[in-house]
């Protein structure tokens, strides 16, 4: 069985090359040809955890990349469309992308004998593939769902930095559709790929409806812990990490996700909690928690900047060092990352910026240019620097010791991530601990 897979980047590249590292034949393809080009070539366009030996065993494997989607559509029968729903201003999703393909596959299923599978990965809110993409495929192709072909939901639940492993074991999979021979082709193949993995069969507004509820559930839990981590600040010796552990044993509240800090970001919780909160306020539903959870998260770069502000006494001037640039650990995502954010705003403050991280630096550069300066280690990162802020918890910033305090101008650390020991000969600020009087 031939497998396409439609839109190559964090979803798309990571499924298609589990696929293919597993012998299925992947056609895949992407509408960006320098990307494709570097597919071909065996270079992922961005960093992910073992996606590099993934992907190029699966090109050995025969995964290809293709030139024209007419040649997925006439020779697979799992078509998996994987690409992006980016966010307008308002905060809703633009589905120009996935109609755009949407659109192309209804015009070559007219001419085709298959009969494929859409399998829709990309994140879309609740009642769009009934609303919108159906009839947009039954137009253009004039043929019958549920004969000639069929369109199931099937949302991801990747975490960056660990696709590759939630590509080959996920917690769950979800199918949205009308229970027929294509649901149960369907079901036959994820049972076959994920052995004893629970399937859960539903329609597809109520999978589409999983995906955003699952992401907004986690932002609630960070923005939850983070406002015990602002109380924990104002008491003096509360500690966060102490609170959060405790709760986490409790089996009602799990450990995941209690990781304080400066806030959520990356490409998918900023965005789906917005995209859920502009649907629910289109259909006449209230958001109130979605609200607040948005509101603790932004406080939380407030908070951040206003302890910088107390440690330094004022910014303009000031040589800062940011450590982390990524929005978490073990990825060059930039996307939402709330260090970005901070730099923007310590820009505007008149400070002198140097930016470290491991993978981020050269997707930094295509935001800020040659307005902040850059470090390759961190040690070169803090010499001269009155401020050194841990944003993103890379393992590295745990290492920080006397030798990288003595070449700093002003020995100051505010750490949002609670990675130093406290005893170091420093001014230290712990996001989420309460000073000891």
């Amino acid at each position: 069985m031939r497998i396409g897979v439609i839109g190559l980047g964090f979803v798309g590249l990571s499924l298609a090359s589990v696929l293919g590292a597993k012998n299925y034949r992947v056609m895949g393809f992407d509408s960006d040809r320098t990307k494709s080009f570097e597919i071909k070539n065996g270079n992922p366009p961005f960093y992910e955890p073992k996606l590099e030996d993934t992907m190029r065993l699966a090109l050995k494997k025969g995964f290809t990349i293709e030139d024209n989607i007419s040649l997925i559509v006439d020779n697979c029968k799992l078509i998996f469309i994987t690409v992006g729903t980016p966010q307008r201003k308002d905060g809703s999703i633009d589905l120009s992308m996935v109609k755009s393909v949407i659109e192309q596959i209804g015009k070559l299923l007219k001419s085709t004998k298959n009969k494929p599978i859409i399998v829709i990965k990309s994140t879309v809110v609740p009642g769009t593939t009934i609303n919108t993409l159906l009839p947009i495929l039954n137009k253009k192709s004039s043929k019958k769902i549920g004969k000639d072909f069929d369109v199931i939901t099937n949302p991801e639940f990747l975490r960056e930095s660990m696709a590759i492993n939630d590509t080959i074991s996920p917690h769950a999979i979800v199918l949205g559709g009308t229970k027929n021979r294509f649901m149960k082709s369907l079901e036959r193949f994820y049972q076959k790929l994920h052995k004893g993995i629970p399937i859960i069969i539903t329609n597809s507004q109520t999978a589409e409806l999983i995906k955003y509820t699952n992401n907004s559930f986690l932002a609630t839990k960070i923005s939850f812990i983070n406002q015990i981590s602002n109380i924990c600040q104002s008491i003096p010796g509360a500690n966060v990490e102490d609170v959060a552990r405790t709760i986490g044993l409790d089996p009602r509240i799990g450990s995941l996700f209690l990781n304080a800090g400066p806030g959520y970001g990356g490409s998918c919780l900023p965005k789906d909690v917005k995209a859920i909160i502009n649907f629910s306020n289109k259909i006449g539903v209230n958001p109130v928690l979605l609200d607040a959870v948005e509101a603790v998260n932004d406080y939380q770069l407030e908070n951040l900047v206003l302890t910088i502000k107390k440690a330094l006494g004022k910014i303009r001037g000031k040589k800062i060092t940011v450590l982390g640039l990524a929005f978490k650990a073990d990825t060059d995502d930039i996307r939402d990352s709330v260090s970005i954010k901070l730099i923007r705003l310590l820009l505007k403050s008149g400070a002198k910026i140097t930016a470290h991280d491991p993978k981020a630096i050269d997707n930094t550069k295509r935001v800020f240019g040659d307005k902040i300066s850059y470090s390759d280690s961190t040690y070169s990162a803090l010499e001269g620097s009155e401020c050194g802020i841990i944003v993103t918890p890379w393992k590295e910033y745990s290492k920080l010791n006397e030798k990288h305090l003595k070449i700093m101008k002003k020995r100051i650390i505010v750490d949002s991530r609670r990675m130093l020991n406290p005893n170091l000969n420093m001014r230290y600020y712990p996001i989420g601990i309460g000073k000891i009087r």
